[in-house]
Formats: structure tokens, C-alpha cells, sequence
């Protein structure tokens, strides 16, 4: 059972959250934005946003076989050397090792995007596990 409203507990809060959330979805392109939420929903163990990007995927038109790719994306042959760069920057800033982000990790998202767009890309990932822990914290569940 859901614990609380994160909404209506902390407005202010909510918002903040919710305004990083707006910048990140407007900078990030679509294909990429639905992989980093769903994937980094998946290594957090997070349903309410596993269910929700896997919805949100479809409805936008990523097929239904490379999210579910996702899970696997090291095996799955859905994905491109740009995708791939985007799922590697995903696991490694979702689970950040002690050592931080290794340098070839890093290296190969900067061969695929500019500065800037691997900035927005941290920046997404860094929201969606901000919205994983509060679901997952707040024991959100995911919609009937």
C-alpha cells in the first residue's frame, strides 16, 4: 500500500522534481529518453516506473520488442552503438561504482553525442533515479 502523496506532502518539492523532469524530457530525444527511464527503472527494481515507461514507450510508437530489449540490452539486437553508449551510460550512472563512471564508458557516449548532450543525458538519468527512490520509497504502485 502507497505510503504517502509526495504531491500533496511537499508541493514545493514536487515541483522542483518536477520542473528538472520537464527540462529533461524537452532535451533529450524521445527514442532515448523512454530507454534511460525504463532501464534505469529496471536496475532499481522500481514497478511503478518500469510500468509507466513501458507504457509511455509504446504509446509513443518505440516498439514493443526493443523495450522489452531493454532488460537484456547486452544480448538484444534491437539497439544501435548510440543506444548501446546511451543503456551503457544508464547502468554505470544508475549504479555508480565506488571509482565513479569509468572512462570508457564515458568516452564512448562523448563519440556518439556532443558535451551537451551527454550532459542532458546525466541529467535525465539522475531524474529518473530521483523518481525511483521516491516511488519505490513511498511504495508507489503501478496503475490497474
Amino acid at each position: 500500500m502507497t505510503r504517502m502523496n509526495m504531491f500533496s506532502a511537499n508541493r514545493a518539492g514536487y515541483a522542483a522534481a518536477r520542473g528538472l523532469e520537464e527540462h529533461v524530457r524537452s532535451a533529450v530525444p524521445e527514442d532515448l529518453y523512454e530507454i534511460v527511464k525504463l532501464r534505469a527503472s529496471i536496475l532499481n527494481g522500481c514497478s511503478f516506473c518500469t510500468d509507466m515507461h513501458s507504457r509511455d514507450g509504446l504509446e509513443r510508437g518505440t516498439p514493443a520488442a526493443k523495450l522489452f530489449g531493454v532488460a537484456a540490452w547486452h544480448e538484444s539486437p534491437h539497439f544501435d552503438d548510440r543506444e548501446r553508449a546511451v543503456l551503457r551510460l544508464t547502468d554505470a550512472v544508475t549504479r555508480l561504482a565506488p571509482e565513479g563512471v569509468p572512462d570508457d564508458v564515458w568516452d564512448e557516449a562523448m563519440l556518439h553525442f556532443p558535451e551537451g548532450e551527454v550532459g542532458e543525458l546525466v541529467l535525465a538519468i539522475a531524474t529518473i533515479n530521483v523518481w525511483n527512490r521516491i516511488a519505490i520509497t513511498t511504495r508507489l504502485e503501478p496503475m490497474a
